[in-house]
């Protein structure tokens, strides 16, 4: 492992802070009695504290020094003087450990009394100071220079999403960020709580991935021999709760979707689905009003938040619009009662992509996605789909052939699906069938047939209303973030590309390229000053690394930086 000059130095320290006789990961219980926020909200001049952190900055001079500490909640200020730390002969403890060998990033804890200094600060008087964990790589913390302009920021995204508990220490917002998605989620349990839903678990590994119409992770169980699946959707296992007798039950699950990666998808998310027994979707919809009108207010005190350049109202009541007159409002098609063959020209007229394995269901989708969605910046119920789109949904009351479903629009983006639940087995049974036939058709996303999930309703289950709300997207929204990585504490990413080990003669040839970015062959060759055997391998090497490349421009060969 290659280890910068400053990563050298810090386990140099390590070792003679060993050799002081001082554990720098010691396993005792350190006595915390305050945080950073405690002492700001209840402050008593001269009171004793013990508080822990990491060390963000330091001034010494001499004797003295202040410097920051950071914990959970927030950053104080720490005083330590070598007369109050030292009190006999002895001022190795402030001399030798605190001065030479402790580093910013550090972990330790400190006991002292407050005091106000004389520009109003609230600050700890250090009494004495305990290691708790040495650092061993420093933090990417910025500077300011003396115009007060900022440098050095943490903030490239790949490094911030792959180093999320760097980003953390360094980016207090990022923090912040994930507190209000907590009290987000929080706020929707209190909600159905109030309601007397119960919260449950149903299965992540599942032999039938269905509920939705995705893409699934497959893997393989050794013990039982049989091919599993991440879950999709958990709606199918919830509405079993319902077959046995729960008459509202909810769950916030993780779901896995093997499709692409984007500002808005990743492969794995939070949905939070609710099932409620006798109940509409016109209920739902009365519901999901009332629950987002309390979730914004109690996420960032109001129903107005602004995302991006726009602000956005949650304050009901909704608009409702029906998905056919949105298609048609925005497209100039009507669209309704159109067979594939129809929808496809429409959709080729339109420049939406279309394939053979799409029915009827996908092709509407993807119109509305394409020309519809943008529009819908206010939470908008878009309702109304046709049968083909909604294969677990009951058909509408007052035409065969739509169902009783909507989607919520907010921001141009799909914020929540919900459904009058399909509870008739026979009629479920002919909608898994046309899937089937998707799939027969190279429909990757169509649903499977869940027989043990038709067995349930032929037991019976009440008219059930249901809800998926993406969790993920409505903490973007309420953060206003426009990235989902943002709100993930650990998004996927794609493998990490491995640091190049150079040979001895690689880093010859490399660093007397570099300068000049570009070098004549045999000019690099003679500076290089290596055997031609030496040469040819370190170039070689060079070139399979994608660092250099040959190239012959007339009749001279040139090797260039990559």
């Amino acid at each position: 492992m290659q280890l910068s000059e400053q990563e050298v130095i810090r386990r140099e320290k390590l070792s003679k802070l060993r050799e002081a006789g001082i554990n720098p990961y010691p396993a005792a219980l350190y006595p915390v009695d305050h945080t950073s926020e405690s002492i700001r909200k209840q402050y008593e001049e001269g009171k004793h504290v013990t508080v822990a952190g990491r060390l963000m900055s330091r001034r010494i001079q001499g004797k003295a020094s202040f410097a920051e500490l950071q914990d959970s909640t927030g950053r104080i200020q720490v005083y330590f003087n070598r007369d109050e730390i030292c009190t006999g002969d002895d001022k190795s403890k402030y001399n030798d450990i605190y001065k030479k060998l402790l580093d910013i990033g550090d972990i330790i804890g400190v006991e002292g009394e407050l005091f106000t200094t004389q520009v109003g600060e609230k600050t700890i008087l250090v009494k004495d100071f305990t290691l708790l964990s040495k650092a061993l790589r420093p933090l990417p913390l910025p500077k300011k220079d003396a115009e007060g302009n900022v440098y050095d920021k943490f903030n490239d995204p790949e490094q911030r999403y792959r180093q999320r508990y760097v980003d953390l220490a360094v980016n207090p917002s990022v923090k912040d960020t994930f507190i209000k998605r907590t009290k987000i989620t929080n706020s929707i349990r209190d909600f159905f709580n109030q309601r007397g839903y119960l919260e449950v678990e149903t299965p992540i590994l599942q032999p039938i991935p269905g509920g939705a119409a995705a893409r699934p992770f497959l893997t393989h169980h050794n013990a039982l021999n049989i091919p599993l699946y991440l879950r999709i959707a958990n709606e199918l296992y919830l509405k079993r709760l319902i077959v046995g007798g729960f008459d509202g039950v909810y769950e916030f699950s993780k779901d896995f979707r093997n499709e692409g990666m984007d500002r808005t998808h990743n492969p794995e998310f939070t949905v939070m689905e609710l099932y409620v027994a006798y109940k509409d979707y016109l209920w739902m919809m009365e519901t999901t009003e009332q629950l987002l009108e309390k979730v914004a207010t109690d996420a960032t005190g109001g129903t107005r938040i602004t995302v991006g350049d726009k602000e956005i109202e949650f304050k009901a009541p909704y608009p409702r619009v029906p998905i056919l007159e949105a298609i048609r409002q925005h497209t100039g098609y009507d669209v309704a009662g159109m067979d594939e063959v129809a929808l496809r020209e429409v959709a080729e007229k339109l420049g939406v992509e279309v394939d053979d394995s799409m029915g009827i269901g996908k092709l509407i989708d993807e119109i509305f996605g394409e020309h519809c969605e943008k529009h819908y910046i206010q939470p908008t119920f878009i309702t109304d789909y046709p049968k083909e789109m909604s294969p677990l949904t009951k058909e509408h009351r007052d035409n065969p052939a739509l169902t009783e479903r909507f989607e919520l629009m907010v921001n141009g983006k799909e914020l929540a699906n919900a459904y009058s639940e399909l509870n008739d087995p026979i009629d479920q049974r002919k909608r898994f069938e046309e899937q089937l036939k998707l799939s027969e058709k190279g429909d990757d996303e169509a649903m499977f047939i869940d027989q043990d999930f038709l067995r349930a309703l032929e037991y019976g289950m009440p008219p059930t209303s249901g809800i998926g709300i993406g969790i993920d997207r409505l903490v973007m929204l309420l953060t206003n973030n426009a990235s989902i990585q943002e709100v993930l504490f650990f998004p996927q990413m794609r493998p990490e590309k491995k640091p190049v080990e150079l040979s001895d003669n690689e880093k010859a040839i490399l660093d007397i390229l570099k300068p000049e970015g570009r070098m004549a062959l045999d000019a690099l060759k003679e500076k290089a000053g290596l055997s031609n055997k030496a040469w040819d391998k370190g170039l070689k090497g060079l070139n399979k690394h994608g660092l250099t490349k040959v190239s012959k421009e007339e009749d001279t060969l040139v090797v260039s930086m990559q």
